[in-house]
């Protein structure tokens, strides 16, 4: 089997758009503490350089989580791991890399309102085109709309290759 990877956003443009949300959220939360969430492992890449650029105090947390087994979706949210901060009473920001259904970020939505957030709102690096009546969240920001193609790179992956590529970019198997 041989891959084809077609470049889709370059380093430059994924810069600019990260600091553009950072100055969003900034705005929105003026005057709070966030607690952000990292969805892992595809939201590393993007919460790394994202949260650098917010100017708030944040707290930093992560939760391996997903529905993805390979490069399909299997219906049901796999947590692999806990958190160490307790989310009642935090503005909790969600961040991770795609948002194709939106599963993943609805059922974590609806865990950290019912362990007593104060809010949580999301933000995806990629918010993929797909049928709005097949998502099952929105999210609050996000970095650019994309075809609903495989992608990879700037954190996104294909069974663990192709995270650290800088640009994102469309994966075609033959």
């Amino acid at each position: 089997m041989s891959v084809t990877l077609t470049p889709l956003i370059d380093a430059q443009a994924i810069e600019r758009r990260v600091a553009e949300i950072a100055d969003e959220i900034s705005r929105t939360y003026a005057g709070l503490e966030i607690t952000a969430i990292i969805v892992m492992n595809g939201g590393f890449f993007f919460a790394a350089d994202l949260l650098r650029h917010v100017n708030l105090p944040v707290r930093v947390d992560s939760l391996p989580a997903g529905s993805y087994l390979h490069h399909a979706s299997t219906g049901q949210l796999t947590l692999r791991g806990g958190m160490k901060l307790d989310p009642r009473g935090r503005h909790i920001l969600l961040i991770d890399d795609i948002l194709d259904t939106g599963f993943t970020l609805a059922e974590l939505q609806k865990k950290f309102l019912a362990d007593g957030a104060a809010s949580c709102r999301t933000c995806v690096l990629i918010d993929k085109d797909i049928p709005p009546e097949r998502k099952k969240a929105k999210a609050d920001w996000f970095g650019f709309r994309a075809p609903a193609q495989y992608l990879v790179g700037y954190g996104m992956d294909s069974d663990e290759h192709f995270r650290n590529l800088p640009d994102i970019c469309i994966l075609r198997e033959e």
